[in-house]
């Protein structure tokens, strides 16, 4: 993320993300997971406000609201509306400010968010984690909190499970690190109760945040990156809960999913360490390989589409060539993304998606920011 001062406004980006590996697995604590930072940016522009303040974004307020069909008649998706987490974010942020004896000022934000496509279809970039990112990093600007990432990050966290209880915050560290990153999640029960009895300058750095983890990972080294999407967006918060509804969180299958998974993602982290090696593509390769058929089994056991009709189909397209591919984030829809071995043929591949209405994004990394580290 990369801020840049104007006379009249602070204005930051901040990159949307896409799971590589890990998904589902990781809302529990200490679960690994692997992400990446995308080259496609949300922005907020923040202007000194006059007696009150305001938020405004061309796109949030034209928003479509969808409905679903299901056992008990139509029902309205209501997944939060971003300004949610710019309200979280703005909270959060004054709380600390307040924690830290400086004077309250107003302020005005537009946000204007290129992870969407020109109609407001999402591609599930997560535009929610880039929007309280960008907004937490804006106001510390303004009021020179100086924080470092690591604070940025747990900010921006502590905001986004006020709107969502259990989100695993993976995408909230991508926007936040960049590049590549290795993630598990920290206890978020925990982190609402030490902010309830400490406030949030109380939870900053503390032992609440347990088993989260951020590491910088290296690109896989032999290996392209593609991505495609669907058509179709994909309620995260809706298909995660329908995945808890469909399986017990007690039972051998799920503790064996979790235990597959950590030692899927375990062999992916060693994959694209800084010391890769000839076997790097291949530990790679095969580890995504085995993510997806994890996920074909968790949806099938908790009765959940994870992998949609047109996911199966780019991922096959993928596997067909000798490159590895699977739904990134919650499936259901939205993107897949691809690891492709030097000489695969990629131009046959993207036949398969165009042949069946995949539309290839020209996606790239965001590359890493400030710090290579955090614990």
């Amino acid at each position: 993320m990369s801020a840049s001062a104007r006379p009249d406004a602070i204005v930051v980006r901040a990159a949307g993300k896409l799971f590589v590996a890990g998904e589902y697995a990781v809302v529990s604590p200490g679960q690994p997971s692997v992400l990446i930072a995308v080259d496609r940016y949300l922005t907020v522009s923040l202007t000194a406000g006059v007696d009150a303040g305001s938020i405004h974004s061309p796109e949030y307020s034209r928003m479509p609201v969808r409905w679903t069909r299901g056992v008990d008649g139509l029902t309205l998706d209501r997944e939060h509306h971003p300004y949610d987490y710019v309200i979280a974010a703005i909270e959060a942020a004054e709380q600390l400010r307040a924690s830290r004896g400086l004077a309250p000022r107003f302020f005005d934000l537009r946000i204007d968010s290129g992870l969407d496509d020109p109609s407001g279809r999402k591609f599930g970039l997560g535009s929610s984690a880039a929007v309280t990112v960008a907004t937490i990093a804006a106001i510390d600007a303004f009021y020179g909190l100086r924080l470092t990432l690591r604070e940025r990050y747990e900010l921006a966290m502590l905001a986004t499970i006020v709107v969502a209880p259990n989100a695993s915050g993976g995408d909230v560290a991508a926007s936040t690190y960049g590049g590549w990153i290795g993630y598990r999640s920290p206890d978020r029960d925990l982190l609402r109760r030490a902010r309830a009895e400490s406030g949030v300058a109380g939870v900053l750095g503390s032992p609440a945040w347990g088993d989260a983890e951020i590491v910088r990972l290296e690109p896989p080294s032999g290996l392209d990156l593609l991505v495609g999407w669907t058509g179709h967006p994909a309620s995260t918060e809706r298909l995660v809960s329908g995945v808890s509804r469909g399986t017990n969180a007690t039972s051998t299958d799920q503790t064996a999913f979790l235990a597959a998974s950590r030692a899927c993602v375990d062999d992916l982290w060693r994959a694209l360490s800084r010391d890769q090696d000839a076997a790097s593509a291949d530990l790679a390769l095969a580890s995504l390989r085995r993510n997806r058929r994890l996920l074909q089994e968790l949806g099938a056991r908790s009765g959940v589409t994870i992998e949609t009709d047109r996911l199966r189909i780019l991922c096959d397209a993928a596997e067909d060539i000798g490159a590895a591919a699977k739904p990134s984030g919650a499936g259901g829809g939205d993107c897949g993304i691809v690891l492709a071995p030097a000489g695969a043929d990629l131009a046959g591949m993207l036949r398969a998606w165009e042949t069946n209405d995949i539309r290839h994004l020209t996606i790239g990394v965001h590359p890493p920011e400030g710090e290579h580290h955090a614990g």
